[in-house]
């Protein structure tokens, strides 16, 4: 089962995310084989860290809450929530299968929170820049919540388009870049 987890920074974090950054790798390599995912997002132009993606695949919910709660920035506080959702990977591939690179061009998380019938359920026809894709859905797989992206774009209106315009409630587009020691 596909999981996607978005640890969000609390204000003012930064120096102990600083002070855990080995325990937090550490803690991401012993998930090595069941990431699909993984990097830090930014604002203000890649100035100010703002949370960390994962999108792991893991046995059952249980196991992806105890991923995502017992991570060593959640545990110490760095972080303010998270959102743990199901996720379904569209494109079948993880992050470091992406033909595009780990470099080259800017990249984004592009949350759109859903609301109403389910919409973008299919890989957009323009998929050369999708680096991952796939819907946020209830644990049980049943209910659409939403859709998840990191894509590669000239800049975040360009990333925000890869959702369906005005059928979310609301939409997030995050800076984002490759994580991990890969």
């Amino acid at each position: 089962m596909e999981f996607f987890c978005y640890h969000r920074d609390r204000p003012g974090s930064l120096s102990l995310r600083e002070e855990l950054t080995q325990a937090h790798w550490s803690y991401m390599d012993r998930y090595e084989a069941e990431l699909i995912a993984r990097g830090p997002t930014f604002a203000d132009g890649g100035d100010r860290l703002t949370g960390s993606v994962h999108i792991v695949d893991l046995p059952d919910p249980a196991a992806a809450r105890a991923f995502a709660f017992d991570e060593p920035n959640y545990q110490a506080g760095a972080y303010r929530d998270v959102l743990l959702r199901r996720w379904r990977n569209l494109l079948g591939r993880t992050m470091w299968d992406f033909p595009g690179g780990r470099t080259g061009g800017d990249r984004y998380l592009v949350l759109g929170l859903g609301t109403g019938e389910a919409v973008d359920l299919a890989v957009p026809p323009e998929r050369d820049d999708l680096i991952a894709y796939g819907p946020l859905l209830s644990d049980d797989a049943t209910t659409w919540l939403g859709t998840a992206a990191l894509v590669r774009a000239p800049g975040p209106d360009r990333a925000r388009a890869v959702l369906t315009a005005d059928r979310y409630a609301a939409v997030e587009v995050h800076e984002w870049e490759f994580g991990g020691r890969r």
